[in-house]
């Protein structure tokens, strides 16, 4: 732990971690914003120039995208380049007093600029590394450049989204960057836990990512499936094969609901609430074997009783049930929903947009840690709104090397 950082009767369990982020765009800036949500210090280096250019991402007015101030909340913004000896001196200086670095350049960056593992290591022996890229830092395709959309297509997870007469779809978020951005995590932490028992370790702590890896990993059984069973998954649009009856259905009002009745105990209390005692008492229908032979009916059956009542109702019945079931939700309906504000997933927060202040709702913390909750304390900052104090107080540059690198400070 960074000893300038204790806080005595702290309650956020990373408070006194500091960590430096070297990312951009979602990987290694979602890695960094969890150390944030729950007290670390992080501060995140963008270049001078535009800064990270998730800044410019699905923006339509204003100079900063909502989705940079979700993903950049509770970090401190340093613009500084990497690729300057002044930059790459600051950095050294930095890390000899910070306890993480997260970079997502491709391999070999950090180390054309002087700043790879060695140099870091020997700035500061205690320090750990993360490394997210498309496909890891050994191997034969170590240097092609990836993002999460060709690490989605690379694991096999984009093969098998979709319908089955329609091109490889994708999830509408950056499935591939978060996911690696956990295990970004989860791996600095298990290597900073062994430090803390007094393990003591030779060179470099390095946590190496692929992104591909991370898609790769929540596929389940894929390649397993096609070794023992020759099945090779296909496309099969919003249901799982084997996997009966889950999927989408339709409400009287036009609405939709997502019903898993896959286990034989939901299965049962399901086709009793839609009114089918006789496929509840069906004894062929309790393997998932028998249940995925006749899906197509199992769904007609479903669908005719959804299709008949408000999705309201629907949800009363089955929740009256025990059936697990969800309203297929957009934004707005999440924005308002009663549990979402109950459980603070939704934060109201001011935003300057066009040079006047907005209250938006932002997403709350995960997860949830009984007298230890993570905090939003401030939403993504303004490019460089902290470089004067950071190179001052961590970096120890005077003002007038400060002023060289052409930041002005922020009022």
């Amino acid at each position: 732990m960074t000893e300038n950082l204790h806080l005595p009767g702290s309650t956020l369990p990373l408070e006194g971690i500091r960590v430096l982020e070297l990312g951009s765009f979602i990987a290694a800036p979602f890695a960094a914003r969890l150390f944030g949500d729950f007290g670390a210090e992080v501060i995140k280096i963008e270049k001078p120039e535009g800064g990270d250019e998730l800044r410019d991402w699905r923006k339509t007015r204003g100079t900063t995208s909502m989705l940079f101030r979700t993903m950049g909340r509770n970090k401190k913004s340093v613009a500084l380049d990497l690729r300057s000896e002044l930059g790459r001196e600051a950095v050294l200086r930095i890390v000899a007093k910070t306890d993480v670095v997260i970079e997502n350049f491709r391999p070999g960056t950090l180390e054309k600029w002087g700043l790879g593992p060695e140099e870091l290591h020997a700035a500061n022996p205690n320090l750990v590394m993360v490394r997210i890229s498309g496909y890891g830092q050994t191997g034969p395709y170590k240097n092609r450049a990836g993002f999460g959309s060709s690490a989605e297509s690379f694991a096999g997870l984009r093969y098998i989204t979709g319908e089955p007469d329609r091109p490889a779809g994708r999830a509408a978020a950056s499935v591939g960057d978060t996911v690696s951005g956990l295990y970004g995590v989860i791996g600095a932490l298990m290597l900073m836990f062994q430090k803390a028992q007094g393990v003591k370790s030779e060179g470099p702590q390095i946590v190496d990512v692929a992104l591909y890896e991370g898609v790769f990993s929540l596929l389940e059984s894929l390649v397993p499936d096609y070794d023992a069973y020759g099945m090779v998954r296909k496309r099969t649009g919003g249901a799982l094969p084997g996997v009966v009856p889950t999927g989408s259905y339709p409400c009287g009002d036009d609405l939709e609901v997502v019903i898993g009745g896959n286990s034989n105990s939901v299965f049962i209390r399901l086709m009793k609430a839609i009114g089918r005692e006789d496929l509840a008492a069906d004894a062929t229908l309790l393997t998932t074997e028998g249940r995925g032979a006749r899906e197509e009916e199992l769904n007609g059956a479903i669908a005719a009783w959804t299709s008949s009542m408000p999705l309201a109702e629907v949800l009363n019945e089955l929740d009256t049930a025990g059936v697990p079931a969800g309203p297929v939700y957009d934004a707005p309906s999440i924005a308002k929903d009663e549990h979402y504000l109950a459980r603070d997933m939704i934060q109201t927060h001011e935003v300057i947009i066009e040079d006047e202040p907005e209250l938006i709702r932002f997403p709350g913390v995960v997860p949830k840690i009984p007298g230890h909750e993570g905090r939003v304390a401030w939403i993504g900052p303004e490019l460089g709104e902290h470089t004067h104090e950071v190179l001052r107080d961590l970096a120890g540059l005077s003002i007038q090397d400060i002023d060289s690198l052409g930041v002005k400070e922020k009022n």
